[in-house]
């Protein structure tokens, strides 16, 4: 039987070269970013092979990028919003102007007309949501001022780019050279203006009750299913109907819903129900970046290449880095947004077909700017790399080196504790908040780690040591100071996390007592193989106490 299956296709093999490729590249030390976008070159038009469907790649991808949004409105609020829009906004608005400008200059230097100079120099300038936000992830510096800088210029640039891809149709006759009529210009730009006014204020004045109340009213029916399901439907839905309804981006609407979410206390676990398709969906992202690219561009017009390569990268950065030094801002907070900022990314791929579709960019300039987009997502991890040394080299210059404020530094800084004789909780959940009481009326000495800011906000206001973080990754547990802990305490419901810290903790303390929490015998199983003194099996303790709850006639 003959199976015409392109969307299958191209999910799994998407899927299956991009983990191969993922796990080469992070055995070389590499990013898995890279390995993805192999895996898209792999799978494109311009090897040999197996070939998908770059349309439904695409309009997978388009999903990637609505659940990321989602979940970064999520750990967003309206406020932290509020609070960067007097550099955002400027800041967004002058480094597309200034990079449409150099990508303006490159064009005339290449022949090109200033409607095609005009149209490459804004695919320039706006960066790949995905791109930004995963390193931003990488570093746990979304919730912190910089990321909240990031992400608000990330909005800034959006909206512009919607404004772009309206007023682009309208100004292709005034670009060829024809005769303006500034009423018919006028018109197109007030109503995209109008709609994006409109769908902020339903959003906050109706989904502000609507999205909550949805969410709260599921997840009394105490079904994980269809909590789940709503999760999507609000992410999906809402981007969906904003992009249909009111012309703005996937990506825009589906920020909101989140940011609208964020309000409710069940904003946490609406998180981690998306996560798994969020990841996933990201990939086919990288995969469906690595489809559009081919490498003998490289070859065939190598100049034009670095000279895009130039503006996305150095030119950018540089003035990224200037606009937010002139706001007076931290070297480190500028230097993290000028190195979130190098790299091109969705929006710039429907502006370059916009452009060819309306005679204004020749197919050369779609080509570069492809090329420059899967150059500048491969070498962005390069860039936080050296990023990292050169916060490294900054930090360890003695206090008065070098002017330097508690920001500074690529990654979010993890400041060990002092504690010693001390128990570490991991998971400042349901179950650690309540051991965490207990310890606490007790009078033990008590560091928590979480890797939800709300948790350990939560874990600060009580008085309670805490650090932000995942406990599987060897800063944070090292953090910790288990050298000299008196117990550690595993609240995490995911077994297989748990079992990475249990075995780090192993390593660090030979004799620390570890006690952690499982659901299952294979579970149990698990932990006690990775160094576990104890485990607790939820499901058996609950049995235990309900037998202790019957009475004794009932049972003799």
């Amino acid at each position: 039987m003959v199976h015409h299956t392109p969307l299958i296709a191209t999910i799994v093999v998407g899927l299956v070269l991009a983990f191969c490729l993922g796990a080469v590249a992070h055995r070389l030390r590499a990013s898995p970013l890279v390995g993805y976008l192999a895996a898209g070159v792999l799978m494109g038009p311009f090897t040999p092979g197996f070939v998908a469907d770059q349309n439904l790649a695409d309009q997978l991808a388009e999903i990637g990028v609505i659940l990321l949004m989602f979940g970064v409105g999520l750990h967003f609020s309206l406020k932290d919003l509020l609070s960067v829009r007097a550099l955002a906004i400027p800041g967004a608005i002058g480094q597309i102007a200034i990079a449409t400008l150099m990508g303006m200059a490159l064009g005339h230097m290449l022949g090109w007309t200033i409607g095609a100079g005009l149209v490459f120099g804004l695919a320039l300038s706006v960066a790949s949501t995905v791109v930004l936000l995963r390193a931003l992830q990488e570093r746990r510096l979304i919730e912190t001022e910089r990321g909240r800088i990031a992400v608000g210029w990330l909005i800034v640039e959006d909206i512009a780019m919607v404004l772009a891809l309206v007023m682009l149709p309208a100004l292709a006759g005034i670009l060829k050279g024809q005769t303006a009529d500034w009423g018919t210009l006028a018109l197109p730009l007030l109503l995209t203006l109008g709609k994006v006014a409109a769908f902020v204020a339903l959003m906050l004045i109706v989904g502000r009750r609507v999205i909550p109340w949805i969410l709260h009213y599921v997840a009394h029916t105490g079904s994980r299913e269809l909590f789940r399901l709503a999760v999507l439907a609000i992410a999906l839905g809402f981007a969906y109907g904003a992009a249909m309804l009111f012309d703005v981006s996937f990506a825009l609407g589906a920020f909101f819903a989140g940011m609208i979410l964020s309000e409710s206390e069940l904003s946490q676990r609406a998180a981690n129900e998306t996560l798994p398709l969020r990841d996933a969906f990201a990939v086919l992202f990288f995969v469906s970046v690595g489809m559009l690219f081919d490498p003998m561009i490289v070859l065939r017009d190598w100049a034009a290449v670095l000279g895009t390569l130039f503006i996305i990268l150095i030119g950018k950065s540089v003035a990224a880095y200037a606009i937010v030094r002139m706001f007076g801002r931290s070297h480190s907070t500028a230097m993290t947004i000028s190195a979130s900022l190098a790299q091109i990314g969705e929006f710039s791929f429907i502006l370059a077909g916009l452009g060819v579709s309306l005679t204004l960019l020749p197919e050369r300039g779609r080509d570069l700017i492809l090329a420059g987009a899967i150059l500048s997502i491969m070498l962005n991890p390069v860039l936080f790399a050296v990023l990292d040394r050169i916060m490294a080299k900054d930090a360890a210059k003695p206090a008065g080196a070098a002017a330097r404020d508690e920001e500074d530094g690529a990654r979010e800084p993890l400041r060990a504790t002092g504690l010693t004789g001390h128990v570490v909780l991991v998971g400042h959940g349901r179950v650690g908040s309540f051991i965490s009481a207990e310890l606490s009326k007790a009078g033990a000495p008590l560091l928590v780690i979480d890797d939800a800011t709300n948790n350990v906000v939560k874990a600060r206001d009580k008085g309670i040591e805490a650090i932000a973080g995942n406990a599987a990754a060897p800063e944070v547990i090292q953090a910790a100071n288990l050298p000299a802990a008196r117990c550690l305490l595993v609240a995490i419901p995911d077994a297989f996390e748990g079992g990475q810290v249990v075995q780090q903790g192993r390593a660090l303390n030979p004799t620390l007592k570890i006690v952690a929490r499982a659901h299952s015998d294979a579970e149990v199983e698990h932990l006690y193989k990775h160094g576990a003194t104890l485990v607790i099996m939820a499901e058996h303790e609950i049995a235990k106490a309900m037998i202790a709850g019957v009475p004794a006639s009932a049972v003799a």
